[in-house]
């Protein structure tokens, strides 16, 4: 599975300051226990790299990549620590054309049309979307998405669990970056409990669903904005979909249970 599919799943992606090394395994496994197979090491601090290293090694499944990642020294370093994705705040074309020499997905920060005209002449069609709230959030992506209609978007900076709903909400969101599960001070006590618990809750978030009604066998119908990341979620939790015979790509994916159906609004 590529990391763009990765994230479309996921649908949060956590960003992380790690200023020990020690607490990256921990870490993970909050992340993991709460429901979000992702993480964003950033590289504003030293334990960075090795942060990556240990979280790649204990578990080679989640999705771990560098953030804010400024040079291509930063970026090999964390390719080396095995990083399987570089995020940037801005774009850099000499470490964008870099990383994707190295055959490393790259994500970019974007915040206007020049950006994303850049991004799109490096090759790339998806760009991190950097500071959003300040920068006008999901409204200002719309009018930047209207003329780019083979662009999406990761937002990230100032989402939180009461904003973060809408922008998962658009499709032109691959996911949402976003600290607010994992703040500083927790990872800092080492109370990773209620960082899983942090997660969950934004896990939820994803799993809103509405309820159509009742199907002829008696089935709940339920709609999500996006079922098939809702079903992903919700296989992880325990719950026993199999694919309908009438699932159609084009109208968004179909997932039937045994007591519901799970479809597109």
């Amino acid at each position: 599975m590529s990391i763009i599919k990765q994230f479309e799943l996921t649908g949060i992606v956590p960003v992380v300051v790690i200023d020990d090394a020690k607490d990256a395994v921990p870490l993970a496994e909050a992340l993991i226990k709460g429901g979000l197979p992702a993480a964003e090491i950033t590289f504003r601090t030293p334990a960075a790299k090795d942060a990556i290293a240990a979280i790649s090694k204990s578990f080679p499944d989640l999705a771990v990549g560098a953030g804010t990642v400024l040079t291509c020294e930063q970026a090999d370093a964390a390719v080396e620590a095995g990083a399987k994705f570089i995020v940037s705040p801005g774009l850099n074309p000499e470490v964008v054309k870099h990383v994707i020499s190295r055959g490393v997905p790259m994500i970019p920060g974007c915040a206007n049309a020049s950006d994303i005209e850049a991004a799109l002449s490096l090759g790339l069609t998806e760009v991190k979307f950097f500071p959003a709230e300040p920068l006008g959030g999901l409204k200002m992506i719309k009018a930047l998405a209207a003329p780019y209609t083979n662009v999406r978007f990761m937002p990230t900076g100032g989402l939180n669990a009461a904003n973060i709903g809408a922008y998962l909400d658009d499709p032109r969101i691959i996911c949402c970056g976003g600290s607010f599960m994992v703040p500083k001070e927790l990872i800092a006590k080492g109370d990773f409990d209620k960082i899983a618990a942090h997660t969950r809750q934004a896990e939820d978030i994803m799993l809103r669903v509405t309820f159509k009604g009742l199907d002829e066998k008696g089935r709940s119908i339920l709609a999500s904005s996006n079922p098939e990341r809702t079903a992903f979620h919700m296989r992880r939790r325990g719950a026993g979909f199999f694919d309908s015979e009438t699932e159609s790509p084009s109208k968004g994916n179909s997932f039937e249970a045994e007591t519901f159906i799970l479809t597109a609004l």
